[in-house]
Formats: C-alpha cells, structure tokens, sequence
C-alpha cells in the first residue's frame, strides 16, 4: 500500500516491503507522526549526527532525510522499504546511512530517536551498544503507541541512559524523553544469550543455542520447535536443505548433525537470528557446509536448487495478525524446490496452513499434530 505521510517538512509517498497492493497497512503510524512534530515544535537541532532506531519501514528516515541521518534496524524488510521509499522521495544514494543492529553504531551520536521494539530484550541490547556514544547534550527521545510502552520499557531508558519521563498520549501514541547520564554504572551486555538444550530431543541434545537480543525464545526451547524437532525428516547423502525463517537455527543445525553431507542454508530477515544461527551453528562444531543469509524468504534462490525446506513461519507482522508472510514463504519454496523436493512446516493447528498448501503444491500431508501444533508435509510435483 503506498500512501503519503504528512510531516512538518512536506509529504513523503511510502510504501511496505515487499509492495502488495491488497495489503491495506501502512508504512508509519501516529507514533512515527507524533516524534516528527516533536521535532519541529520544539526546533531540536538536526545538525549533528542523528541516530534513528528501529524505523520500521523508514517513515523516519525519508522524512529526515535532508539531515542525512543514520538508521538502524535488525529488518532486512525494512532495510529494503528505506532504500525505496527514498528513492522514491528523489533522496540522493548514501544521504541516508543504513545500518543493522549487528553493525558498530557511530562513535558519536547527538541525537538519538528510538522507536521502541516490540522485544525488551532487543531495547535493552541496543540501548547498551549505543550508550557509550551518547554525550551529556544528546537528545534523546523514543516513540511508540501506548500499548508499546511499558513501565519496564521505561526502568531500561532509565537504567542505560538516564532519568526519563513520557509526554501525554496524542492519538494513541507517547514519546519518552530521556536525559543522559554518562556517569550510569550500566554493566556488561547479557546478549547475546546462550543455553544448553534439554535430553529427549534427539541429535541436538545437549548442544548449545546461542540467541541475539530479539530472536524468537531467548532463554528456552519454544514448545512448536521441540515438536518439530521430533518429526523432521530424515536427511541423507547429499542434499541441499533449508531453515527458512531459522530463527536461532536449531532446526537447520539438527539436520547438519544427522547428515553432515547435507547443504545448509539458514534464512531470515532478521539480522539478529541469522547471527544467532551462525552461532548456534559454529558453537556446536557441525560438520558440513552451511551458509548464512538474510532475505527475504527465499528470493535470490535459483528456482529448482533445493531438495526440502523446513519452515516454522511467523503470523505477525510487528502487530498485526496476517498470514502474508507464510504465504509468501510457502511460495517461494514452491518455486526454489526441486520436482520433488518437499516443503515440511509447524503451525499452531488453528492456522489452517494445510488449506493454503494444498492449493498451491496440490497434495499436503499432515506428518504429525496434538492438539496446538500440527506438521506438514508438501510435495513439488
């Protein structure tokens, strides 16, 4: 959906990644409006280096443009609708600075816009790579919509950076102003996290997860994982496999323990979980060849490369409920897959995935299920 955002230096046509005419959500929200016209009525200087965080699909950035900020963000998505909601303003190649979460953040910072994650653990990792480079004048300031923003999302501005206060709520969304304090005794960053599987969950047991701040189930195996980690497929000889949507690449790391002459490719669009596979990956001492991408599912991979893809797709997209990301998965591995090569998912079973495989591979086969999860088996014909 593309539609223009007003803001307090003119309009800005944006856009999602990637571009869908049905979809009907747009690329900012009141929260993003709201920092914008901060900025402007209280006149804070843009002259120094500006800091962006979190931008979701760079609403922020295109409408700073002209102060030649920096962005972060752990969203290849969101990567890639900057890049193009830039373009489309006329912004010049290389005003805007884009970096990922997993990048050093410039060395000096003078002003710091925050939009709060969903994840407190991404927050709080951020805030501490990017404290050292906040000074006493760095303004400081992060948005949300009030649901966002919790008293916890606050005790960390305070803890990492310095006393802080939030504005009224206008049209649902808040600001936070925090105040910095460069004598803060912050301690060390507890990300990236790791922790050693349970036995009974075959040839992982006992091996190491290494997880990045932000990454789906930091500190435990999530219960949908374990359940498929007891049903996948069995591997064998030379096979080129992939963890799309890896996460913290646990399920792709099983595979290259029980068949080191597969081919791994671990994939996701988060910055953080590829990291975070890469990881959990070389922490184990796997055997074999893998490789590490972040995409957008599996564009870029030459149509009938792959053997079997093995997916646990996600059904949020930041706060909203859709199921445009699974379906975009499930055909992209439709077309990376060899004739016969297969497609195995995990989904809460009340997602109804078997429907929406069935009418693109034209057969699916339910592998396994209790009563949350079920396991799907899909064909190339």
């Amino acid at each position: 959906m593309n539609d223009r955002m007003t803001t307090p230096w003119g309009e800005a046509l944006l856009s999602r990644f990637p571009e869908d005419p049905r979809d009907r959500l747009r690329a900012w929200d009141a929260s993003d409006e709201y920092l914008l016209r901060h900025l402007a009525d209280q006149e804070i200087p843009l002259s120094g280096t500006v800091v962006v965080v979190g931008d979701r699909w760079g609403a922020l950035v295109t409408a700073l443009a002209a102060h030649r900020p920096t962005q972060i963000t752990d969203s290849h998505l969101a990567q890639e609708a900057t890049r193009a909601n830039l373009a489309r303003a006329g912004v010049e190649p290389g005003a805007v600075r884009l970096l990922t979460t997993q990048d050093p953040p410039p060395e000096r910072i003078d002003v710091l816009l925050v939009r709060v994650p969903k994840s407190l653990a991404l927050l709080e990792d951020q805030l501490l790579r990017l404290a050292p480079s906040v000074h006493a004048d760095t303004v400081v300031v992060g948005t949300g919509m009030v649901k966002d923003i919790h008293t916890s999302t606050l005790k960390l501005f305070e803890r990492i950076i310095g006393p802080t206060r939030t504005s009224l709520a206008e049209k649902k969304a808040r600001l936070i102003f925090c105040t910095p304090d460069p004598a803060l005794e912050r301690g060390a960053n507890p990300w990236p996290y790791r922790y050693e599987l349970p036995d009974g969950i075959g040839v992982v047991s006992g091996r190491t997860v290494v997880n990045h701040a932000g990454v789906f189930c930091a500190d435990r195996l999530d219960i949908g994982t374990r359940f498929f980690l007891a049903h996948l497929p069995s591997s064998r000889g030379s096979r080129r496999v992939v963890d799309l949507g890896c996460g913290n690449g646990v399920v792709g790391t099983a595979v290259a323990l029980g068949n080191p002459e597969a081919e791994v490719l671990f994939v996701d669009e988060s910055f953080q979980a590829v990291a975070s596979a890469e990881a959990t990956y070389k922490a184990n001492g796997v055997p074999g060849h893998a490789e590490f991408r972040v995409g957008d599912g599996l564009a870029g991979v030459p149509a009938g490369s792959v053997d079997l893809v093995l997916n646990n797709p996600p059904f949020h997209s930041h706060q909203a409920t859709t199921d445009a990301t699974a379906w975009r998965m499930f055909t992209g591995a439709k077309r990376a897959l060899r004739p016969g090569g297969e497609l195995w998912v995990i989904g809460n079973r009340h997602l109804g995935y078997h429907v929406k495989l069935r009418r693109l591979f034209g057969n699916c086969q339910l592998v396994s299920g209790d009563p949350k999860f079920v396991v799907l088996k899909a064909v190339k014909r």
